[in-house]
């Protein structure tokens, strides 16, 4: 434990803050030395001339591709698996400070101290996005066996650090950490143990910030109390839809109190009171919901509340409780609803709803970490790639000083963002469409900064209340009440990041009735629907035909995974199913219709859409269903896969419970290369922080999600007509080990061994992931 105390931190700020500096390079050593003693860690270490092992150093020296070919670059402080920091020195009191934007160079008066308003050009902020941008090219310098460090920072020498973020591994998304209000540390912030604490951590424990991690046993504990609760209510025979949504309105008005929506500790403090006496829970919960619905008095915490409305209040009736149901209710109310993660939240609760499901509480669901995997390189990619060409565009105008038009050029972009759809056509408790809202809010609390850059407080009164919000995350689900769970997730999820983009509560009414979720099948509609017709005792589906989808700009989910043959057992549906989709290929598995469908919808004529990304079963590249994505891949008009992984693990591995494996496609418009990945390492499957390592292969994918030469076009000889062989047949498994099995019965330690065993592979192995078994 670091004993460092504020006696400890004073004559560190008083040395460093308000005094001349010089360049950054002569300064940035000495003070980050010194800012090691403040937090507690160790310093840095001698480079040594090779850099294999100059892990933890000043200076390190990276390889730069560029258009004029490789260049050397220098990280100011490096070290593995934590951080890149890139140091500036942009104040000398009493004196003017060039910084160079672009090409130029853009006075600023640097007397002016108000935290990160730097002179009326504001050029500082454009040194530190700069130094931003300069940093993430050294992270992607770095080699491939360092990996991306979850951290970046910028650090402006004696006066403040930006603490950027990307827990994912992937390095294409550093974002604000922990948010858009608290991301930037001055140097009188040092004095907070906890922000000590904070520092120390990037520096030697990094993935212990990663939110995900707390948050999923918060979460977890939250649901084993919901999960009691249910089951008492189904006692007393309550409908399951009742159970859901009461259920689902006591969640929200724990978070409502949690977050300031309601007064601190009102709901906990009436659940306290109704727990000595449970005859009052009914009418002292039915009225706090019913003042909350209209924005009224509530008399059981005697106060005027705000007006709620939307879907979750209208039926505002309370269920009766017992003492120790309430007071499951109650301790679910003690936990911080600000760390509940609404990612895996939604499943958990339809798991503790759920009879079936309930026994395995959390033993299954998919962590946050898959979802964020396909959500980045269907949705965010492609948003950041505009907002880089706008900050570029801006920069370019404020550096001629229109400071006017470089402003409108991010609001256009905001109002370009807060119009951006994201659609999850088998949406189930809505993860994907909360991973997309939380990380489109990250982006718009970078797009804020840099309009208050460009025009101060009053920029940003003219955005009024628009924002990244609920009404742009779309679902179509077939369950009721997942459908329900989805809507409650993207709300507690907008208001979290609203909190924290915009420090404030949203204009009343604080929920509005978006309908952007809808109950639906989302590949099957007919006359009747959503029930079969009945003829004779049998269901029919009459006109089948495909259903309509709601336009939006990204198509991302996970849709269900039933087997071409499991279609085939539900014959009336599926003969209907056949018939409304008569180009498929009636072997494809029940996924690859949603995959068709966007596939379709990306290159119709006037299309909005512009990419999708699906989770499908990681039999995808096998026959039947690589003729669905050959359709498209070889169209007159194709479309290309730009981003593929062909066999990756999903939900959260027990020992219980079979390991599901699946493959991840992200489809553009057009003919171009994409990013095909392979799963070279992986651990912790069973844990809340699945560690999972790539190799990556860059060129056109293939429909057998390959790169190279397309095998999948080659023509079969007509020589070999009529002729088969059996292959290998062992008649038996006895003869097939493992490779640890082989080693343990003298594989590489007993000479001449290797002649006894030899890899083994079926056609499985082949077409799917290799059980790198052998044969003896």
């Amino acid at each position: 434990m670091c004993c460092v105390t504020n006696c400890d931190v004073d004559p560190f700020i008083a040395r460093w803050q308000n005094r001349e500096g010089g360049q950054e390079r002569a300064n940035y050593g000495l003070f980050l030395t010194e800012l090691c003693d403040v937090i507690g860690v160790e310093h840095p270490q001698p480079a040594g001339a090779t850099h294999e092992h100059n892990d933890y150093v000043f200076e390190r020296v990276v390889k730069l591709a560029g258009p004029a070919g490789e260049s050397s670059g220098r990280i100011d402080l490096y070290k593995k698996n934590s951080f890149v920091l890139e140091a500036k020195q942009s104040r000398r009191p009493g004196e003017r400070n060039q910084i160079r934007v672009g090409n130029d160079l853009v006075d600023s008066e640097c007397n002016d101290i108000t935290r990160g308003r730097r002179g009326a050009e504001r050029a500082w902020d454009v040194l530190m996005l700069n130094a931003k941008l300069q940093a993430q090219d050294y992270a992607r310098a770095l080699p491939a066996s360092h990996g991306w460090p979850p951290f970046i920072l910028v650090c402006d020498v004696g006066h403040c650090i930006e603490v950027y973020a990307d827990f994912s591994g992937q390095g294409k998304n550093y974002t604000q950490f922990p948010d858009r209000q608290r991301f930037r540390i001055y140097l009188e912030d040092l004095r907070s143990d906890e922000i000590r604490d904070q520092l120390r951590r990037i520096w030697n424990d990094p993935t212990s910030l990663d939110p995900a991690q707390k948050s999923a046993r918060v979460t977890r504990d939250i649901a084993k109390r919901l999960a009691q609760v249910s089951v008492a209510l189904e006692k007393q025979h309550h409908a399951a839809e009742d159970v859901a949504m009461f259920l689902m309105r006591c969640l929200f008005t724990m978070f409502a109190e949690d977050v300031g929506l309601l007064p601190k500790k009102s709901f906990k403090t009436l659940l306290e009171a109704c727990e000595l006496r449970p005859d009052t829970f009914v009418p002292s919960v039915t009225q706090l919901w019913e003042a909350m619905d209209t924005g009224q008095w509530a008399h059981a915490i005697k106060t005027q509340v705000k007006k709620f409305n939307g879907e979750f209040f209208t039926r505002r009736f309370a269920l009766p409780l017992g003492r120790e149901e309430i007071g499951e209710l109650r301790r679910a109310a003690d936990h911080d609803w600000n760390d509940v993660d609404p990612s895996i939240f939604g499943t958990l609760l339809e798991q503790a709803l759920d009879p079936q499901d309930r026994k395995k509480l959390g033993a299954h669901y998919t962590p946050r970490a898959y979802v964020e995997r396909l959500v980045i390189a269907t949705v965010i990619e492609p948003l950041r790639e505009d907002w880089r060409n706008v900050q570029a565009t801006a920069e370019t105008l404020r550096s001629s000083g229109d400071l006017k038009r470089a402003a409108a050029e991010v609001k256009a972009f905001h109002e370009q963002l807060c119009c951006t759809r994201v659609l999850d056509p088998a949406c189930g408790t809505g993860n994907f469409l909360y991973v997309a809202l939380e990380m489109m809010k990250r982006l718009e609390g970078e797009v804020l900064e840099a309009l208050l850059d460009l025009g101060g407080q009053e920029a940003l009164r003219g955005l009024g209340s628009h924002s990244v919000d609920p009404h742009q995350f779309l679902g179509l689900e077939i369950n009721p009440r997942a459908a329900a769970i989805a809507e409650l997730v993207l709300w507690i999820g907008y208001l979290q990041w609203h909190f924290r983009t915009k420090g404030g509560p949203p204009e009343e009414p604080i929920l509005r009735a978006f309908k952007n979720i809808k109950v639906k099948n989302a590949v099957l509609d007919w006359d009747g629907a959503p029930l079969p017709k009945i003829v004779r005792g049998h269901e029919t589906y009459p006109n089948p035909r495909r259903p309509e989808w709601p336009p939006a700009e990204f198509i991302v989910g996970n849709p269900p995974f039933i087997g071409g043959k499991d279609i085939r057992a539900r014959v009336p549906y599926a003969e209907a199913l056949w018939t409304a989709h008569s180009h498929m290929n009636e072997s494809a598995d029940f996924v690859m219709y949603w995959w068709d469908r966007a596939a379709d919808l990306l290159t119709r004529k006037g299309t909005v859409l512009r990419r999708f990304g699906l989770v499908t079963t990681n039999s995808i590249s096998q026959v039947f269903q690589r003729r669905v994505m050959e359709r498209h891949l070889k169209a007159k008009k194709p479309i290309s896969l730009t981003m593929a992984i062909a066999d990756h693990p999903w939900t959260k591995a027990t020992p219980d419970a079979a390991a599901v494996r699946i493959a991840m496609t992200v489809g553009a418009a057009g003919t171009t290369e994409g990013i095909l990945q392979e799963v070279i390492y992986e651990a912790g499957l069973d844990t809340d922080a699945p560690e999972i390592k790539f190799g990556y292969q860059f060129g056109f994918i293939n429909p057998d999600l390959t790169v190279g030469v397309d095998v999948t076009s080659a023509k079969g000889l007509e020589a070999n007509g009529g002729l088969c062989s059996p292959g290998v047949k062992l008649h038996g498994s006895g003869f097939i080990v493992s490779k640890q099995q082989a080693e343990h019965l003298g594989l590489g330690r007993r000479p001449g061994s290797e002649l006894h065993f030899r890899d083994y592979r079926n056609g499985r192995d082949l077409t799917n992931r290799a059980r790198n078994s052998k044969v003896m």
